[in-house]
């Protein structure tokens, strides 16, 4: 009844990434367009859904659990769901308990995520440039996301930077984004631009940077140590040898990572997505809600959709045009 979960290529699935809303208090340029249209609350899934299908998940060999969204802290109550995350922490069952952010409620609940087991975190980052931040963002404003870094880095919690590489955009800030990690200990990602929704007037192809071209340029100014740690993500890492900081590369494009695939995503309708870069989906919110009182219906839902994984994505920039081309926004499926 507990048996692991192995997809068809014999990778087993130990790490979920669950979207608890589709809304966000942002609305950056490459995950959202600025007049979104929004969920009806009752198709979201509850608190109480998000727990027990959380915990079913543990049940079925879970480790790692990361909370995203839209932004995950502009849920109402949210915190009841990662006090209640804990309880895994606790039994040992959940390794670890994590977020991705965009840091603007940080100040406000970084100490009670501490409380919760919140270890690390992942905040969004692209610009340490004010007027920038507010460009790409929309409706951001930096200087309340580095209050929220602050409270977070005082609560203990582990601070990672993910930055998107946009060309024109961030790439006068390489240095200064490498040196501003350094110096507050922060580990960094870069990511590729992935194409994902309808996001108006801006172009993908445009966007896009690629990490080959800025691991190159980073390695004119540091000597670049290939690190064979993982951290359960896409992500492949080097050290800068000069400050011993590490720095991440998530290649979709330039170097995909599917044949170490261990992750699967949940929306904050219950749908499974077995692969971001795949439309191939599968409704967990009908067993969930048809049998409240019976998970046997809903391991087996979820057994079903894990037989479904592909081998890996189709995004694509090579021939000039969106090959593989996701139709709905990021922001839907969830970091």
């Amino acid at each position: 009844m507990n048996a692991p979960l192995i997809d068809p290529f014999q990778r087993a699935i130990t790490y979920l990434r669950v979207s608890v809303t589709d809304r966000c208090d942002f609305r950056c340029v490459y995950c959202m367009s600025e007049n979104m249209t929004f969920l009806p609350k009752k198709e979201l899934l509850t608190l109480e859904e998000l727990d027990r299908m959380c915990s079913t998940f543990v049940g079925l060999g879970v480790e790692k659990l990361r909370i995203t969204g839209g932004e995950p802290l502009v849920r109402r109550d949210i915190m009841t769901f990662f006090q209640g995350m804990s309880r895994h922490l606790n039994s040992g069952a959940l390794k670890e308990l994590t977020l991705t952010t965009n840091g603007s409620q940080l100040a406000r609940f970084a100490p009670d995520l501490a409380a919760a087991g919140v270890r690390r975190i992942n905040v969004s980052l692209d610009t340490l440039d004010e007027a920038k931040f507010a460009e790409i963002t929309r409706w951001g404003r930096l200087p309340q996301v580095l209050k929220g870094i602050d409270a977070a880095q005082k609560a203990g919690i582990r601070v990672k930077i993910n930055a998107v590489a946009l060309k024109g955009f961030n790439e006068d800030e390489l240095f200064p984004l490498v040196d501003w990690c350094h110096e507050r200990d922060m580990d960094l990602t870069f990511i590729e631009v992935m194409p994902m929704g309808d996001i108006g007037n801006e172009n993908r192809l445009d966007q896009y940077w690629s990490l080959k071209d800025l691991r190159a340029t980073l390695a004119e100014r540091f000597t670049l140590i290939d690190l064979a740690e993982r951290t359960g993500g896409p992500a492949r890492y080097v050290q800068l040898q000069e400050t011993g900081q590490k720095v991440g590369f998530i290649t979709p494009l330039t170097h995909n990572f599917c044949e170490s695939c261990n992750r699967v995503r949940i929306t904050c309708t219950g749908e499974i997505y077995m692969c971001l870069g795949q439309e191939d989906m599968a409704d967990l919110r009908a067993p969930l809600r048809d049998h409240p009182d019976d998970d046997a219906p809903l391991r087996e839902a979820i057994r079903a959709a894990i037989a479904a994984k592909p081998k890996g994505h189709d995004f694509d920039y090579s021939r000039q045009k969106l090959d593989g081309q996701m139709s709905r926004h990021m922001s839907h499926t969830g970091g």
